[in-house]
């Protein structure tokens, strides 16, 4: 019979696959970024919140402060990482204003991680007051980050349009959710439970909005790409020598 905590560290092994490949899966929203050379109606919001977020869990997963959850540390500190290299693509692609806001809040999410690392190991002293602290605040964050699609959720019913909603970030934070739910009841830690199961259920909603509006946004693309086609004959055509009639 498998041990309980057999079957921990594989689910804790198959979240740090799905919580890279989540972090991984808005490569082509970066790729378009950097193709057309602007954000567009992208929103910076998921990626500063993801950001201080997994700074949040990579120290609460530490020795430190929460003994037993280093795979908690290793997934999120790949995600801080992955999230400050986005958020230097989205800062150099936005307009100047745009650029200055995210700068200045990411900025303020990198003081007030470092204030937090300084106060937590200089005041706090025991391990288990420690995770209590910054199990607390991280589940905000947690919670903060599945619920920052929020805002896109909003666009996506007034547009009836997906297309500013990538799917494989939707499905992602699904799984993840998922699976770091279950990875925590079994040595039951309501700080991990509780923000994932909730990811869980916001991953799932915005599947369900994902598969309502698919339909139409393919009909709204398909007439942006018509239209577009129409006016670039108009102008080929108006620009034209004429035939000498």
């Amino acid at each position: 019979m498998v041990s309980s905590d057999v079957t921990r560290n594989v689910l804790g092994v198959i979240g740090n696959i799905i919580s890279v490949i989540l972090f991984l899966s808005t490569m082509p929203t970066f790729y378009r970024i950097w193709k057309k050379k602007s954000v567009e109606r992208f929103s910076p919001l998921p990626y500063l919140v993801t950001f201080v977020n997994c700074g949040l869990w990579v120290f609460y997963g530490l020795p430190l402060v929460r003994p037993h959850s280093l795979l908690v540390s290793t997934t999120n500190g790949a995600g801080f990482v992955i999230e400050f290299v986005y958020l230097l693509i989205f800062i150099f692609y936005s307009d100047h204003k745009k650029r200055i806001k995210v700068l200045m809040a990411l900025l303020v999410e990198i003081i007030f991680l470092g204030v937090l690392i300084v106060l937590i190991l200089t005041l706090v002293h025991t391990t288990k007051l420690r995770s209590t602290i910054v199990g607390g605040i991280s589940i905000v964050g947690n919670i903060m980050m599945y619920a920052s699609p929020l805002s896109v959720m909003k666009m996506v019913i007034t547009t009836k349009s997906v297309e500013y909603m990538p799917f494989l970030l939707s499905l992602f934070c699904f799984a993840n959710g998922l699976c770091w739910f279950a990875f925590a009841l079994i040595r039951f830690d309501p700080f991990v439970a509780i923000p994932n199961g909730i990811g869980a259920l916001c991953g799932l909603a915005q599947l369900i909005l994902y598969a309502t509006f698919y339909k139409s946004t393919q009909e709204i693309m398909a007439r942006r790409e018509e239209k577009s086609e129409l006016v670039l004959e108009s102008v080929v055509a108006s620009t034209s020598p004429n035939d000498g009639r």
